[in-house]
């Protein structure tokens, strides 16, 4: 019997068939391993052949980031120009790698080039330079409502999601991202989680996938029903942050629903993503010692939750504290700086999400079907749910 199929607890609808075996477990890729192939003699033909990966990695980064510049100009006065500017690098990342990785696999390239999908290390990079961005001090302008909003909605979303997913038979490292990606801020979330877990980049695909085809529709969606409610413009940005899964497409949604909508948004967002960090230890904790720990096996230590932790976590809280201090200490000068670091997390994220969409396999997205589409959607609905009621309670007597 297997570590994945062996639980302490009865969790409802997961059987040992979703779990992987001992083997699988051990060679499958993880979202946030190595996937340099093994054995593999490093002579001049596997140089060469990486030298090619890397300039078809870097070349479709390059691309993800031009369309993304342009395309909004591009669409300007035309019927998708709304559209064309809420389109975020990932869904162009994502389009593209994949269309890289039909274009390499009919080369027979994609095993060769491999070796140039540092995933791990795009990933990592990324998601330490985006604790840049989280200013403790910005939170803390609206410490209270903000802070218990983000506790209460990420504890009552993630675990609802988590429930749902396991009702519908969604193997465990598969609902840990979906509930992660659905309560706290999408993609970023989801690699996050995928870390903790050791999650296949298939599943990860899959989830930033969804968190995608998700938060487009919301940007418009929201704005137009806060004003259909009839909500403050305090509560509106409140339940815009709490539910839009990505920091963009918050922006693009509290911009269209006023100015204090939109302030409200970003510090309700921010401190989701300022929480990353949290639910990254106790995912962590949880699979080391209920879902992968092996039956009669003693309970791991320290020492295991330690190795199984991702480290680059704690390079992500570092890097918020070091950029709150540096604002504080250099003021608006301190903002270039800070932008330049937010420019080059987005250029490690383009190169992960195509790093993903070259290595994805179709036939395991194929595999997870429609279930995790209608638990994705479910907690989505239940999430506008909590937040509305939560954005009403705390923020309806705010002011900025």
């Amino acid at each position: 019997m297997t570590a994945d199929a062996t639980r302490t607890g009865n969790e409802p609808g997961t059987s040992a068939d979703d779990a992987p075996t001992e083997s699988e477990r051990d060679t499958s890729s993880t979202a946030v391993d190595s996937v340099e192939p093994t054995n593999v003699a490093r002579d001049g033909a596997f140089w060469a052949w990486t030298v090619l990966g890397v300039l078809i990695v870097v070349g479709l980064a390059a691309l993800t980031r031009y369309l993304e510049q342009n395309v909004p100009a591009w669409a300007e006065g035309t019927a998708v120009e709304d559209i064309g500017a809420a389109i975020e690098y990932p869904v162009y990342a994502i389009l593209l790698g994949l269309l890289g990785n039909v274009a390499v696999t009919l080369l027979g390239w994609r095993d060769r080039i491999a070796a140039a999908f540092r995933t791990e290390f795009f990933i990592k990079t990324g998601l330490v330079l985006l604790g840049a961005s989280i200013n403790l001090a910005v939170i803390a302008s609206a410490a209270g409502p903000a802070i218990a909003q983000a506790i209460l909605l990420i504890s009552g979303v993630f675990l609802f999601t988590w429930w749902l997913a396991g009702r519908f038979g969604l193997d465990d490292k598969l609902r840990a991202l979906l509930a992660s990606a659905v309560s706290i801020c999408g993609v970023s979330a989801a690699i996050a989680a995928a870390g903790a877990v050791r999650a296949r980049r298939e599943q990860l695909a899959y989830t930033a996938s969804l968190v995608i085809v998700f938060a487009l529709p919301s940007i418009f969606v929201l704005p137009w029903l806060a004003d259909v409610f009839g909500l403050s413009d305090a509560v509106a940005g409140a339940w815009i942050g709490g539910n839009i899964d990505t920091t963009a497409a918050v922006t693009a949604a509290g911009a269209l629903a006023g100015e204090e909508a939109l302030q409200i948004a970003s510090i309700v967002k921010v401190t989701q993503n300022a929480l990353m960090g949290v639910v990254a230890v106790a995912l962590t904790a949880y699979f080391t010692l209920r879902v992968e720990r092996r039956p009669g096996a003693a309970r791991p230590g320290l020492g295991e939750l330690w190795t199984r932790f991702p480290k680059f976590v704690l390079g992500f809280i570092a890097a918020s504290v070091i950029a709150t201090w540096y604002l504080d200490a250099a003021g608006a000068d301190g903002k270039a700086t800070i932008a330049i670091v937010n420019d080059l997390r987005v250029w490690f994220l383009i190169l992960a999400f195509v790093s993903i969409g070259l290595e994805v396999r179709v036939a395991s997205l194929r595999e997870a079907g429609w279930r995790p589409v209608a638990v994705f959607a479910s907690a989505t609905v239940f999430n506008l749910a909590l937040a509305l009621a939560l954005a009403s309670l705390l923020f309806r007597n705010f002011s900025a």
